[in-house]
């Protein structure tokens, strides 16, 4: 190995720590960090760039999600459910590639996403209020068992939650996978928002969650370019163990943060995202 290739997989993997590092504590991978850095730095054609944003994404989620369930953050159970609707979007984003004007929906949707930004930031300290009496549990949140508790450990306190809105995250979830298929992108920040903003879940089991369900979507994906011969695999190997080593230690870290804080960290990297969707619909 050269000089020259050993300070690029060395940068490569510097970066990667700190995709990881980010990707665990939003519950988003690492891939909005990977797949810019790869394209625009080293110029990695697009498809070489987003083999190692899944394989980013891969190494996030085995990272962090085992220590998220070990914490009681990651609920496995509603991340299955939602992971139905993913697939159920992504099939009907194939049938309808080609057919939907795909700069409208990204130009409707980015505009969404910035909302939801605001959203986000007015919110921020939803997670801090007392808990109720007693929690409230819907008819199919109770008998799909989507409920739960986890220790707080920054309040001292086991906060019980339980899914609401049931069918309106299962709707934002076939519409992120039909996005998902028709714009290219990625599917975790569309995962937290169904968690968060409309199934009403404590932050932290929304991203913990979302880590979890991106792994199994990644894993789906990853064959096809493995096939198709775009894994460079000198940078997916130090993306891979960059990635899992920030992810490990955003999982460590995580828990002491305070939930208003990654409510704001993850509203910047919204309006990031809906910046970039706009300019997409509008150019």
């Amino acid at each position: 190995m050269t000089k020259e290739l050993n300070t690029v997989i060395a940068e490569i993997f510097a970066v990667s720590i700190i995709a990881g590092f980010v990707g665990s504590l939003l519950g988003i991978g690492g891939g909005l960090i990977v797949i810019p850095f790869l394209s625009i730095v080293f110029k990695f054609n697009m498809h070489q760039a987003a083999a190692a944003g899944l394989v980013s994404v891969i190494a996030t989620s085995s990272g962090a999600a085992s220590a998220y369930v070990k914490d009681k953050l990651t609920h496995l159970r509603i991340g299955m459910f939602l992971q139905l609707a993913t697939v159920i979007g992504g099939v009907l984003g194939a049938i309808l590639s080609g057919i939907l004007p795909a700069k409208v929906l990204s130009l409707i949707f980015g505009i969404l996403l910035l909302y939801n930004s605001f959203l986000m930031i007015k919110n921020r300290k939803s997670d801090e209020k007392p808990q109720p009496s007693s929690l409230q549990i819907s008819k199919w949140a109770k008998k799909l068992k989507l409920y739960g508790s986890y220790f707080d450990k920054i309040q001292n306190r086991e906060i019980e939650y339980s899914a609401q809105n049931i069918a309106g995250g299962f709707s934002m979830m076939i519409f992120a996978g039909i996005l998902s298929g028709l714009l290219g992108i990625g599917s975790g920040i569309f995962k937290v928002l169904a968690l968060d903003t409309i199934m009403k879940l404590p932050f932290k089991v929304s991203t913990a969650t979302s880590n979890f369900m991106m792994g199994v979507t990644a894993l789906a994906s990853i064959s096809i370019y493995l096939a198709r011969g775009d894994i460079v695999y000198d940078a997916c190997g130090a993306v891979a163990v960059g990635v899992l080593f920030g992810s490990l230690l955003g999982a460590k870290v995580m828990p002491y943060i305070k939930s208003k804080y990654l409510r704001v960290a993850f509203a910047l990297v919204l309006i990031y995202t809906s910046i970039e969707m706009i300019k997409k619909g509008l150019f």
